[in-house]
């Protein structure tokens, strides 16, 4: 994710100034969080012997997660 990218996010937030070592530590963040997203959502996918990842495995492992409310995804606690 890029800088520009990681500062409309903050925006979107609320953040109003962002101290330039936030940008890595934002990047691994956002890895780990879509790593496990990822797995959980592949792991479903092969225990039901599909090939295909849909949306409907990423939004549950997303409100399994609680990572999910009726505006989208919520802010990670």
């Amino acid at each position: 994710i890029t800088k520009p990218g990681i500062r409309r996010l903050a925006r979107r937030g609320g953040v109003k100034r962002i101290r330039g070592l936030i940008y890595e530590e934002s990047r691994g963040v956002l890895k780990i969080f879509l790593e496990n997203v990822i797995r959980d959502a592949v792991t479903y996918t092969e225990h039901t012997r599909r090939k295909t990842v849909t949306a409907m495995e990423r939004d549950g492992k997303l409100r399994r997660g609680a990572y999910w409310s009726s505006n989208g995804l919520s802010a990670i606690n």
